[in-house]
């Protein structure tokens, strides 16, 4: 199998507590710092956090060198 299959992950239903059953969620920005973000998950049907994810720097990286490559965008060289 390929691995760039598997570079980025995001839940669209999780289990929830409060409403005892797998419930869709969405996604929410919680925190942005200079090497990682934190997205909070929330459920649709109550709003309670039910779980987290966090995205590195050299993550968001990866994935948009990877958008590129599926698009045919070449990369910016940074030194001429």
């Amino acid at each position: 199998m390929n691995q760039q299959q598997f570079e980025n992950f995001t839940a669209s239903t999780l289990y929830c507590k409060t409403c005892k059953a797998t419930m869709p969620v969405r996604e929410r920005l919680l925190l942005v710092l200079p090497d990682k973000e934190i997205f909070d998950y929330l459920c649709t049907g109550c709003a309670s956090s039910v779980g987290q994810r966090e995205v590195t720097a050299g993550d968001k990286l990866m994935a948009l060198a990877a958008q590129r490559r599926r698009r045919g965008t070449p990369a910016r060289q940074l030194m001429p």
